[in-house]
Order: C-alpha cells, then sequence, then structure tokens
C-alpha cells in the first residue's frame, strides 16, 4: 500500500496584490495535523472531513465562517464529499443557519439515502443531527457583509470566487475528496455552483480524488471533477488530467482549479487565475505551500 497523501486549496482566485502569510500557515498546520491523523491510521474520508471543517472554522478562505452574504444579505453554503472507495457521496445546498456544512454533507451520506439536501430541507435535517446552529451570523461570519477577499465589494469581477477543499490518500490505499464554499460574491439568493454536485466539484474512486475551485457554473458545464477520472482511466497521468481539463474551461471563459490525488499519491494543482492557495503532503512524508508557483 503506498504512504498516505494529502492535498488541499483554500480558494483559486489568488491576487498577488494580497498577503497570504497567514493563510499559508495556516494551510500548513493543518496538513501538520492531518499528517499526524493518517500516520495513527485514520480513513481518508473522516480525514478530508476533519482537513475541511479546519479549513471552515478559519475564517481565511470563502468558505464556512469566511463566507460572504448573497444579494439579499443572507449566507447559502455549499459542500459535499466523496468515499472513493465504496463511491458513496454526501451533498449540502443553499445551506443556511448550521456551522459546517461539510459534517451536514457527511450525515447526508451516513444518515439518509439521498446524495443532495438543499435549503430549508437541509437545515432542517441539520438541526435533527444535533449540528451545531449559529446564532449569530452576523458575529460568526468574519467578512460580515464584506466582498470578495481580492477585490474591494462591488469592484470584483463576474463570478469572483472562493472555495475550500483537499484530497487524501490513506494507508490503506483509500481515497477521498471534500469541497466547501461561500459561493461566488454577489450570487442571486438560490444560487447553486459546482461545490455540491459530485462530479462538477467533487469526485473520489478508487483511482483520483479530485476538489475543484473557481466560478463553478464552467465546472458543471465540463463536468471537470468526474473527467479526471476519465482521462485517467484513458491513460493520461493526474497531471496531464488536471491541465486538460484546466485548459477547457479557460477556452470556455472559465476562472478556477483544481487539486488531485491518485492512488499512488501523486498530486496535480493546475490552476488558469493569478493563483491558487494550497498545500499538501506527499508520500515521501514532504510538507509543501504555495500561492503563485506553479
Amino acid at each position: 500500500m503506498p504512504a498516505p497523501a494529502l492535498i488541499l486549496h483554500g480558494g483559486a482566485g489568488a491576487r498577488r496584490s494580497r498577503d497570504y502569510s497567514r493563510e499559508i500557515v495556516h494551510m500548513r498546520s493543518v496538513v501538520e495535523a492531518m499528517r499526524a491523523r493518517l500516520m495513527d491510521g485514520v480513513s481518508a474520508l473522516d480525514v478530508a472531513v476533519e482537513t475541511t471543517v479546519l479549513l471552515e472554522d478559519s475564517g481565511l478562505y470563502v468558505a464556512g465562517r469566511g463566507a460572504s452574504p448573497n444579494l439579499a444579505g443572507d449566507y447559502e453554503l455549499d459542500a459535499s464529499l466523496m468515499d472513493g472507495a465504496t463511491g458513496r457521496a454526501g451533498a449540502v445546498a443553499a445551506f443556511q443557519g448550521y456551522r459546517n456544512p461539510i459534517r451536514a454533507a457527511r450525515a447526508v451520506m451516513d444518515q439518509t439515502p439521498h446524495v443532495l439536501l438543499a435549503g430549508a430541507g437541509a437545515a432542517r435535517f441539520a438541526g435533527e443531527q444535533g449540528l451545531e446552529p449559529i446564532d449569530d451570523p452576523g458575529r460568526w461570519f468574519t467578512r460580515a457583509g464584506q466582498g470578495e477577499d481580492n477585490h474591494p465589494p462591488g469592484q470584483g469581477p463576474a463570478l469572483a470566487h472562493g472555495t475550500v477543499g483537499c484530497c487524501v490518500l490513506d494507508r490503506q490505499g483509500r481515497l477521498a475528496a471534500a469541497t466547501s464554499t461561500g459561493g461566488v460574491f454577489g450570487k442571486m439568493p438560490g444560487r447553486v455552483g459546482d461545490t455540491p454536485i459530485p462530479g462538477a466539484g467533487v469526485w473520489a474512486t478508487d483511482r483520483v480524488a479530485v476538489s475543484c475551485t473557481g466560478q463553478g457554473e464552467y465546472f458543471i458545464r465540463t463536468a471537470a471533477a468526474a473527467q479526471i477520472h476519465w482521462r485517467v482511466e484513458a491513460g493520461a497521468s493526474i497531471m496531464e488530467a488536471g491541465a486538460a481539463v484546466i485548459a477547457g474551461i479557460g477556452e470556455l471563459g472559465g476562472d478556477g482549479g483544481l487539486i488531485a490525488l491518485d492512488a499512488a499519491g501523486h498530486r496535480a494543482d493546475p490552476f488558469n487565475s493569478q493563483g491558487m492557495k494550497r498545500a499538501w503532503l506527499t508520500p515521501d512524508g514532504e510538507i509543501g505551500v504555495e500561492v503563485f508557483g506553479r
């Protein structure tokens, strides 16, 4: 069996005009913590959830506490995860009122026959599962009505975005992936992007694990996450597959990136935005962190 490996992202769309030193320190600390968990034999699926919770709770990324409100001033969050060993998936969309949408997605996977719950039904289910509510959104969300982290309010490009996610390979050779987001900035109420849609924003099989970040409409239109699997099955390397998918999104006019792992622990992290916040653990035990370098 391969040694464990992990890659996470804090979103594509990073801008060179910003200082990401806090995010760099945080991403490294998350990878270090999850390296210990993987070495203890924790499953890829559990580590994927734990990693995403740490990213959501930090308030440093456009997911969880760092989400930005929609045009109505409400916080609608999306999340999904997929277990490569079993093909199971769980997701929530337009999720309001509760912390950690990735925990809600895990509960959908484990406690229902469904893959995706949305809106009021997802919130009701979260309450029934005893998930932690958000009592005061104005104090919980760190952006509290601010605009996208890379652009002043009202001055960002169309579909300015941010997301977090991770791909994990555990000591038993199992793969899993998770993605969580606050969505694009200034979105219409009820808008749902690629993040909670298996095949678009997340995918995991026994061959690959994928998490996407960017203008979700383009990732949906290209089945971006599942495309990685298809290309690897056809003989491409994980890096070749990732590069081809992002190139195709760029040809349509889309912006973003993705992270991926294969069953040997090889990683891919292509993007066509200025930068993409990401960190990784190699099967050799090395940790890397990068925002703008390729």
